[in-house]
């Protein structure tokens, strides 16, 4: 009988895991979608969520997804990286093979979140409202997407901030949480903190959590208290601000 149990529960985790693929148009082509389940309320702002260099793959994104829909949130998983994106990442060999393949692929990936974060917007179970989670490299693509975006609500930036050399004009921001791990190597906090500077400066609403001794991935170190609770700071951020 216990084992009937165990085998029970393992899945009712997996169906709560379970994700819905579907296609997004945008004008410059199709978009890979994912999402989780439905949401507690009838209507319900939607999340974007933009991974690292390494794509999906981590299961932590079915506990985030999980807690976003806890918060009353509908989270989607955006493909802006392709598969080829992604191996090409992983084969560079290099920092500055990465980064320049960043650079060439980054008006692609930003045009793609923009395009998701409109469709949505004009779905009407989202109430018009739309924010957006991105993590490193997705934090990069977030920053850059979300310039002077009346689309977009908020954004929370894990681990990173505008690409290297970004030159496009600043004058606007949405509401915007830095989440940061203490002890990120690749993205120091002094990163954070100019990010956090710039933000002030343009006279929207910003904060910095910091996370002691959490490293560059904390945040998709699953199970872990620093990312359990960096999580819920996110979800209760994006629902403060996208619930209004």
């Amino acid at each position: 009988m216990s084992a009937l149990i165990v085998a029970l529960f393992a899945a009712g985790a997996n169906a709560q895991l379970s994700r819905h693929q579907f296609t997004v148009p945008t004008p410059e082509g199709g978009v890979p979608v994912e999402s989780f389940g439905n949401c507690v309320n009838v209507t319900c702002p939607a999340v974007l969520i933009l991974s690292g260099s390494k794509g999906f793959g981590a299961p932590v994104y079915g506990e985030i997804g999980q807690t976003f829909q806890a918060a009353g949130l509908k989270a989607y998983l955006v493909h802006a990286l392709s598969a080829a994106d992604v191996d090409t990442i992983a084969k560079a060999g290099s920092a500055s093979a990465r980064v320049a393949y960043y650079a060439r692929r980054l008006p692609d990936w930003v045009s793609a979140v923009q395009g998701v974060a409109s469709y949505l917007k004009a779905q009407p179970r989202h109430g018009g409202k739309v924010g957006v989670l991105g993590i490193s490299l997705g934090a990069q693509i977030a920053s850059a997407a979300s310039v002077g975006r009346s689309d977009i609500a908020a954004v929370v930036l894990v681990d990173g901030g505008f690409p290297n050399g970004y030159s496009q004009p600043v004058h606007s921001l949405p509401p915007l949480m830095l989440i940061w791990g203490g002890a990120d190597q690749t993205f120091p906090v002094s990163t954070g903190r100019e990010l956090q500077r710039t933000a002030q400066k343009l006279g929207g609403p910003v904060t910095l959590d910091l996370y002691e001794g959490g490293a560059h991935d904390f945040f998709l170190r699953s199970g872990t208290r620093n990312a359990g609770a960096a999580h819920q700071s996110a979800a209760d951020f994006l629902a403060s601000h996208l619930s209004r």
